[in-house]
């Protein structure tokens, strides 16, 4: 079985998407993570990632990196947003997420196009949303449980800029599948989201 969960940046989608690997005994891959390696690494080599061949290059980051809790910071975030939006980055990612997607057994991804682009086939599509001054509160307080400083205004711009540039892009924008089952985690508690989303994989496979 592949479990697609769909989202903008602090939905939730991680943390239900983990819990679904955990409850269906799947394997789990943050794709997410694979875009903030290459923002990380074409960072740290100096480059541009807003130049197509810069954001290209970086793809070929060591293993190691996606060990990095560099790539947890926003900056990342930020930067992973913006060598997203690159085709050629795109497809030389892809390979790799769709080998995961399926292999014996099936997987559980989430991302932003796992659903409409990286598994089509999906048994089960989540769609994760959740309002923007949500997300930012989420995201304010796990960076000062880090110790890290920023203000909640300064998130939430930067959410609300993610966002347009995901939902902008011409290739594999972030969207819902047409056939996804959409969660709002606003005001649900990490218990109550990951129950909704286990409910809702569960009647999707039983209605398959």
């Amino acid at each position: 079985m592949i479990i697609a969960v769909d989202g903008p940046t602090a939905s939730g989608k991680g943390t239900i998407a983990k819990a679904l690997a955990a409850h269906f005994h799947l394997p789990h891959l943050d794709t997410g993570l694979l875009y903030r390696a290459v923002g990380h690494q074409c960072a740290l080599s100096g480059g541009d990632p807003d130049d197509p061949e810069d954001a290209l290059a970086a793809c070929t980051f060591a293993p190691e990196l996606l060990s990095d809790p560099e790539l947890r910071s926003e900056a990342t975030g930020g930067l992973a947003s913006r060598v997203s939006i690159h085709p050629a980055v795109r497809q030389a990612l892809f390979e790799r997420q769709r080998s995961f997607a399926t292999q014996p057994g099936g997987a559980v991804l989430d991302g932003r196009d796992i659903g409409t682009v990286i598994a089509p086939e999906a048994e089960a599509k989540l769609f994760v949303v959740a309002s923007v001054e949500a997300r930012a509160q989420r995201r304010f307080l796990e960076m000062q449980a880090h110790g890290r400083d920023a203000s909640l205004e300064e998130i939430a711009a930067d959410l609300a800029a993610r966002d347009a540039r995901d939902k902008g892009r011409k290739d594999a924008p972030l969207a819902a599948a047409a056939d996804a089952l959409l969660i709002d985690t606003s005001t649900l508690k990490r218990e109550e989201a990951i129950a909704a989303a286990i409910a809702a994989v569960d009647a999707l496979v039983q209605s398959a």
